[in-house]
């Protein structure tokens, strides 16, 4: 078995008197797919919040390979190999699709901003830039306007920028998010694409999509892992179906 690219230990974080993460345990390898599912609520973003570093765990430990990350800033976990893509989209909508994948190779690479020079000043990123939209199947539009595309287009084009920091490990917050059904297929398609490539944490709603994808499933309720299992475990648990009071999303 591969050794894990992330191993997280009793991570614990309040808010208040509320418990959002509790005692949470994971870990995720190379070509694995780890979904964590659950209500709303149950403390999924702030978990992959405590990962990235924009929220700091009140107790327990984060591991990227070998090194102890829990207190290292954003920045530096992004340095590490975490490649992260948001819940809710985050382009610049005026930019071109190439230009906002360019801003995260220029950021990964320590680069200054700089659309204005020649072309071929930035040649080998600008081509870094364009591998990531090949990646995602979206070359021919890296000119066009990024508001201008479907939002389909759009969840893509955020994967293209998580790639675009050459990652090792993949948080991926609800990437089918406001996708119709043939949308949703092809982001499917694609992660199943990458999954060799990279370990995926993928937190997700769309149980279909779940059961498609993962490797692993942890179901967190009220900040505690309820279950960690494979796919049709966890599909076939009466303690999850509870925990979800009969919801159909568990049936997707």
């Amino acid at each position: 078995m591969n050794k894990p690219l992330l191993n997280v230990t009793g991570l614990v974080k309040h808010f208040g008197g509320l418990c959002v993460t509790d005692e949470v345990d994971l870990s995720i390898s190379k070509g694995e797919i780890h979904a964590v599912i659950g209500p709303n609520g149950a403390g999924k973003t702030t978990l992959i919040n405590q990962i990235v570093g924009e929220i700091k765990p009140d107790a327990g430990h984060i591991y990227l390979g070998d090194e102890e990350a829990t207190y290292w800033s954003v920045a530096r976990r992004a340095r590490a190999g975490i490649g992260r893509s948001y819940q809710i989209n985050s382009l610049i909508p005026h930019f071109t699709v190439l230009e906002n994948v360019l801003l995260a190779t220029q950021a990964a690479a320590g680069h200054n901003f700089y659309f204005f020079k020649p072309a071929t000043a930035v040649t080998p990123l600008i081509e870094q830039a364009q591998a990531c939209l090949v990646s995602v199947n979206l070359i021919a539009e890296q000119n066009r306007v990024a508001g201008a595309l479907s939002y389909g287009q759009q969840r893509l084009i955020e994967i293209a920028m998580a790639l675009a920091t050459r990652p090792k490990l993949l948080l991926l917050d609800e990437p089918m998010a406001g996708l119709g059904p043939t949308e949703t297929e092809r982001m499917v398609e694609l992660l199943l694409t990458l999954q060799h490539q990279y370990a995926t944490l993928l937190v997700e709603h769309d149980m279909g999509a779940v059961f498609a994808l993962a490797t692993q499933v942890s179901v967190l309720v009220y900040g505690k892992i309820l279950m960690c299992d494979t796919p049709y475990a966890v599909r076939n648990s009466d303690v999850v179906r509870e925990a979800y009071l009969g919801d159909e999303e568990i049936d997707a």
